[in-house]
């Protein structure tokens, strides 16, 4: 977006979608950041300083202006004074009336507007004033403009750069089950002939006990898609460019085209605008046609022409503005589709040109060619950070130039591989060649020059990238002013690791061993420090943990530092401090880092280590470091209060018998009270305790206990340099040293005995709930656990008394296990592969790794260009000598003989007989082509396929559509709006709806400020919003919130990302309540094919979407469907939660209802029984849950004995018996609603008469402060106030 634009208040952003989309890089031929710097700057920097402090201050209010487009009536436009012009450009640019105008100028009494103005600062515009647009002569790059825009118009529906993960398009398939927009009927559906029509059954492969997993669902065709043909060909003319003498004419540039009536013209874009010529395709006629059609734009000029493009263009652009602006709005970051359809390749002569003109970042559209990307991200680092206003500026800038580095990254480490770039050293072999494009710097994983020897080669070159990422990414967070560190992306493509880094100004110009002057470029051997680098890295030595200290150089004098010796520090020639070679940023993890003479601490030996890991760069996370820490410091407050206790108990052993009273109550105190109770001892200064020479010791004992760097206060700091080879340090800090070793060995037993129990425990009681890989990999990563430890994880699983409730971890980790080795394997495999073969060999491992077929061969490609007579002859002469074919030798059996025992080396993990492993370990093989698929950046083409023939591959080359790269990148966060996003939650679950509401709702504005419209954080948010509208009562509102978030889930995250099953999972309640019922179980229905995707059927979370289902199906009485997904609820619930838990009597009573509603007594009674044994053991007989079970029942018995007497009376007494009418219910909507609630965490709790009283007061005195909305509908104030009243909360059940 334009730098300078102001908040996100009051302009309703529905209405902008369209030019946040523009902005946000939903093409790259619109004005980018540069330009409005480099066009606008003089104007714009001046005004700034004077209103940056009323940007958010003033919650601006809008205005309306009138603007008036040549043949269109004048519209009414809501504009925020704080918006550019250029916006109200991009909002005329996407408007279905004015959408074909691109080149114009808009007007105010006859001035033209300067496009980078900000709307406050124009004199005479107010409200009603009127905007003329005015039709501007073309130039060149005017004219490209317009063709691109048309271009884009036309393909508007298309999703193909969806699929080819282009331009930051991803799929989104919500519309399809919801037909169209959510908002329309929010009325109950009426009962009887309405619920008739909702057809209910799923597909079959959706019903529980279904082995069937289909692929095609997965995208399921959307009716827009078929995209309606305007045109058949728009192409740029060969006779480009125009010969002198046509140029003074006028003329910029020439089209072909050919209409979809066949008629093939020839057009020329000139000043005036476009109009046909007398050119053919051999001809050269530049004369204008008679009539020449002369246009301003090209949609007017060919809706003249072709009765078709006039009347299909119509019917797309209605179709494309009436789409959920979610769904076209651009991503940050691209997101792949792992499947996709045979999708046609059809003419296109923007993508060709973007193909064939370099097109570096923006070239054409930016003053100044190729951006500097260092400069960039460096200057928007430096912007002021002071106030709100400037850090929401600042963090915007820093996320876009974030956004666009790695997109530009991307495309040149892909443009390396495909071997489109040339290297700065092209003498050296290919795998030490580096290159520079784009003023980007590439280097590859492999160990060149043998930099790498004693570390582990190649393993430690592949690893260290990532490592220096992580770095990146702690230094950038810290944020401190002065110290920069280069712009990063890690890219994996085709087998291949490519690091891109910014360029650091004049670095080239000069060796490297005069650049540095702090660290070391050779491992420690040789070392330099500076006084300006140890100021700026000694403040962020306390938030990352690192500790000051001294090593020796080569010639054995003392230096200090502090970082780890690698981290080098450079001054650029722009005067900036950089920091690079972040690879030891944290301390090393000893588990994996075998040394003489040290000896692990016994939980670590017990658990086998030391272990050999494959380099010897194996390190800590940063999220480890701090929850070690975190845990040395209630161990730090645990001691020393103990410590003071016991000195107070000596002083007053007078008192003693209150000594012993109290003590252990202290004790208890101490391991129970959270930390934020205990007073601050980390404070040096805390008087108290340092006055008294007893208390001073008492500190003293307690710093050295938990392994502190200070005597006076609690600081716990790593030297990243220990155990590193070839780093020596001084004698007199062998104590030192020793103490850092310690606590290395803690941390490394800490990991092993404290975070994977944790781990573990946290899935036993569902706190953590992983459904695939990623999400599996990110609840590791959470606790500081590195995916080397999986085998471990795994065995700690599999020794843990309650293995059976984990079953779907310990799946989900050894799918995990098994798709990570055979990546391992892919990589190397792929290297070996030359391009023309690629798809074969691809297609050929897939078939290794999943097909049944015994003895998979791989079909050697018969090679498209050589004549079959010839070929016996030619066999062998492949271009690039005869191994390239080694691949083809893979078999199914050597690729598991590999995988196991790759399993073996990485994870110290034993699979079982390697042929059988899929099916010993209960394996989906749908799940690991998804899981292989995406770790490996491959797409495929959607079909069915069969694994499981033994006569037939199930992949062919055709079936390889396309290799993505797998990118890592920094992503810079939004601060002011992630704490006022926490501050909401934390009102939230203390209560506090309405402003926890306003409190998200402000996080969200800030949010979509910095970000943009699509971000995983918004989509919490927007979760989070929705949750709390529905809450508070408000349906309508947690409908339009809810939708959001699933569009946005399936754009940013995947289409079947776990989140995007739980979003799912939450619009589906939502639209139940609001009596949209087949909606409801259509949205029910995908998730459940989606889960059954992304981790097969067994699994706790697929016992809640059973249960929904389960309870909506109850509703519209279907009760036979109704009752098979709640007894498979049933079933999975009593397996993961253990058959006393409340969940199973929950589900217990909701099985007994449908069999009520069915008039099956019997199969009610015993159901209810069983969850009425729960309830008494669980929570006594006193309790709520019981006595209502205990009423249930009594109602179920007089309803079975009614039934039976009737029964008995029919028998006797035969036809003509008196029969008593029966009552059988269809449960109401609201009870089904009510047990939706519940069984989805949401409780509305009875309040007893004072607590109402309380509530009363504080909803009055809040009333007073605002006049709130429909906040708290449940609380009538003024009615007489009932015990029964309830107010609804946000509780987890069980």
């Amino acid at each position: 977006m334009t730098l300078n634009k102001g908040a996100p208040v009051a302009v309703a952003w529905e209405r902008k979608h369209a030019s946040t989309a523009v902005m946000n890089g939903g093409g790259a031929h619109y004005y980018s950041e540069e330009e409005s710097k480099q066009d606008g700057g003089g104007d714009t920097d001046g005004g700034e300083d004077s209103n940056e402090q009323e940007v958010i201050v003033i919650q601006d209010t809008g205005f309306t202006v009138k603007i008036q487009a040549p043949g269109t009536e004048p519209f009414d436009l809501q504009v925020s004074p704080q918006e550019m012009v250029q916006e109200i450009h991009q909002v005329l640019m996407d408007r279905e009336d004015t959408c074909h105008r691109t080149c114009f100028s808009l007007q105010l009494d006859g001035n033209v507007l300067d496009n980078f103005a900000e709307l406050k600062s124009i004199e005479g515009l107010q409200e009603g004033s009127l905007l003329k647009v005015v039709e501007e002569p073309y130039t060149v790059r005017e004219a490209r403009i317009h063709v691109r825009h048309i271009r884009d118009l036309l393909k508007s529906l298309d999703p193909s750069d969806a699929y080819n993960g282009v331009d930051c398009n991803s799929l989104s398939f919500l519309s399809v089950f919801t037909d169209g927009d959510l908002g329309d009927s929010g009325k109950w559906k009426k009962k009887g002939s309405d619920l008739e029509q909702i057809d209910c059954t799923p597909p079959e492969h959706i019903l529980p006990g279904s082995k069937e997993r289909p692929l095609v669902p997965l995208q399921p065709q959307n009716k827009e898609w078929k995209p309606m043909q305007c045109l058949k060909v728009l192409t740029m003319s060969g006779w480009n460019p125009p010969p002198g003498n046509r140029k003074m004419h006028g003329d910029l540039m020439y089209l072909y085209m050919v209409t979809v009536e066949e008629r093939h013209i020839s057009i020329t874009a000139s000043t005036r605008g476009f109009y046909l010529n007398q050119s053919t395709t051999y001809t050269f006629n530049p004369k204008p046609a008679n009539p020449s059609f002369l246009s301003h734009s090209l949609v007017e000029l060919l809706s003249q022409i072709s009765p078709a493009f006039k009347k299909n263009f119509t019917v797309l652009q209605k179709t494309r503005v009436q789409r959920h602006p979610f769904e076209r709005i651009a991503t940050p970051f691209q997101v792949y589709s792992w499947t996709a359809p045979q999708v046609d390749h059809t003419m296109d002569c923007v993508r060709a040109e973007d193909a064939y003109t370099s097109r570096l970042g923006y070239e054409e559209h930016i003053p100044g060619q190729t951006r500097d990307w260092n400069e960039e991200l460096q200057t928007t680092r430096e912007l002021a950070r002071k106030n709100l206003p400037e850090r929401l500026l600042r963090e915007r800038a820093i996320f876009k130039v974030h956004s666009d580095f790695a997109a530009a990254a991307t495309r040149g480490s892909m443009a390396v591989i495909d071997g489109n770039v040339m290297a700065i050293n092209p003498g050296e072999e290919t795998r030490m060649q580096m290159f520079i494009w784009n003023n980007i710097f590439f280097s590859l994983g492999f160990d060149v020059r043998d930099h790498y020897r004693e570390l582990g080669g190649d393993a430690a070159a592949h690893a260290a990238p990532t490592n220096d990422l992580n770095g990146v990414r702690a230094y950038g967070a810290v944020d401190v002013e002065g110290l920069y560190t280069l712009g990063t992306v890690v890219v994996d493509y085709r087998g291949y690791r490519v690091t891109a880094q910014s360029i650091i100004p004049g670095i080239l110009e000069r060796e490297q061993e005069q650049s540095v002057i702090y660290g070391s470029i050779d491992f420690g051997k040789t070392v330099v420090s500076h006084g300006k680098y140890l100021e700026l890295l000694e403040r962020t030595s306390r938030p990352l943990k690192v500790q000051r200290h001294n090593v020796l150089n080569e010639k054995d004098e003392s230096v200090e530092l502090c970082s780890s010796v690698e981290c080098k520090g450079i001054i650029g020639n722009d005067g900036r401090h950089y920091i690079l070679d972040l690879l030891r940023t944290f301390p090393p993890d000893l588990n994996f880092l075998p040394v003489e003479g040290e000896e692990l601490s016994p939980e670590s030996v017990r658990q086998g280590f030391p272990r050999q890991h494959r380099h010897r760069l194996a390190c800590l996370r940063q999220e480890l470091i701090e929850a070690f820490v975190e845990h040395r410091y209630l161990l730090f407050m645990k001691m020393a209060a103990l410590q003071l206790m016991q000195q107070k108990a000596n002083k007053e052993s007078k008192m003693a018998t209150l000594t012993e009273n109290s003590s252990p109550e202290l004790t208890w105190y101490i391991h129970k009270t959270p930390l934020s109770s205990f007073p601050d001892l980390t404070n040096p200064t805390l008087t108290c305790l340092h006055q008294d020479p007893k208390s001073r010791e008492v500190v003293l004992n307690a710093c050295k206990a938990v392994g502190s760097i200070s005597n006076t206060s609690f600081d716990i700091r790593f030297n990243p340099d220990i155990f590193s080879p070839g780093v020596r340090f001084p004698e007199d800090s062998v104590d030192d040293i020793q103490k850092q070793k310690q606590l290395l060995k803690d941390a490394a037993a800490f990991l092993v005995s404290c975070q994977i129990p944790s781990l573990v425990k946290d899935c036993l009681d569902h706190s953590a709930l992983p459904m695939d890989g990623a999400t599996l990999t990110e609840a590791l990563h959470q606790r500081g656990i590195n995916v080397r430890y999986l085998g471990n994880v795994l065995e700690f699983v599999d020794k843990t008394p309650a293995k059976a409730q984990l079953e779907h971890f310990y799946r989900i980790g050894i799918s995990e296990m098994i798709t990570r080795c055979a990546k391992h394997i892919f990589k190397t495999y792929l290297q070996g592969v030359e391009l023309s073969a690629l798809s074969a060999a691809v297609s050929h491992f897939l078939n290794c790794f999943l097909s049944s077929f015994p003895d998979a061969v791989a079909h050697l490609p018969a090679d498209e260009l050589v004549s079959r007579r010839k070929n016996r002859k030619r066999r062998n002469r492949v271009p690039g000598g005869g191994d390239n074919t080694a691949w083809a030798s893979l078999t199914p059996s050597e690729l598991w003989k590999n995988i196991v025992s790759e399993a073996q080396s990485y994870y110290n993990f034993t699979l079982e007989n390697a042929d059988q492993v899929v099916e010993k370990y209960g394996l989906q093989k749908i799940t690991l082509l998804r899981e292989i698929t995406i770790k490996a950046g491959i797409q495929i083409l959607i079909k069915e396929y069969n694994f499981d023939s033994r006569h037939k591959l199930a992949f062919t080359e055709e079936d390889i559509l396309n290799i993505f790269p797998v990118v890592k990148h920094v992503n810079p966060k939004a601060s002011d709006a992630f704490h006022f996003f926490q501050s909401g939650q934390a009102k939230v679950q203390q209560g506090y709806l309405k402003e926890g509401c306003e409190l998200i709702n402000e996080a969200l504005n800030l949010f979509n400020n910095v970000y943009g419209a699509m971000h995983v954080e918004i989509c919490a948010c927007l979760r989070l919003l929705a949750r709390l509208n529905y809450i508070m009562g408000d349906h309508h509102e947690a409908l339009s919130n809810q939708q959001k978030a699933v569009l946005m889930s399936e754009r940013v995250l995947g289409v079947e990302h776990p989140n995007t099953i739980q979003e799912y999972m939450h619009l589906a309640l939502y639209c139940f309540a609001n009596g949209q019922l087949s909606t409801a179980l259509k949205l029910l229905y995908r998730a459940r094919y989606l889960m059954l995707m992304v981790c097969g059927e067994d699994h706790p979370e697929m016992a809640l979407l059973d249960s929904n289902i389960g309870l909506v199906l109850h509703g519209v009485m279907e009760y036979d469907l109704s009752l098979r997904f709640l007894e498979n609820a049933l079933a999975i619930n009593s397996k993961y939660h253990g058959p006393r838990s409340l969940k199973v009597a929950l589900s217990h009573h909701l099985v007994a209802r449908v069999y009520e509603s069915k008039a099956e007594f019997r199969s009610a009674l015993q159901h209810e029984k069983e969850g009425y044994t729960i309830y008494k053991n669980q929570v006594g007989e006193a309790h709520e849950k019981t006595k209502e079970s205990s009423e249930y029942l009594k109602y179920l018995t007089q309803q079975a004995v009614a039934l039976q007497r009737t029964m008995n009376e029919i028998y006797k007494n035969g036809s003509n018996a008196s029969i008593m009418p029966l009552k059988f219910t269809a449960p109401s909507m609201a009870s089904v609603l009510e047990q939706l609630n519940i069984i989805n965490g949401i409780i509305f709790i009875p309040l007893s008469q004072k607590d109402l009283e309380n509530l009363k007061a504080e909803v009055q005195r809040r009333q007073q402060l605002q006049e709130s909305g429909k906040s708290m509908e449940e609380l009538t104030v003024d009615g007489p106030l009932e015990l029964e009243d309830k107010i609804p909360m946000d509780v987890n059940v069980d």
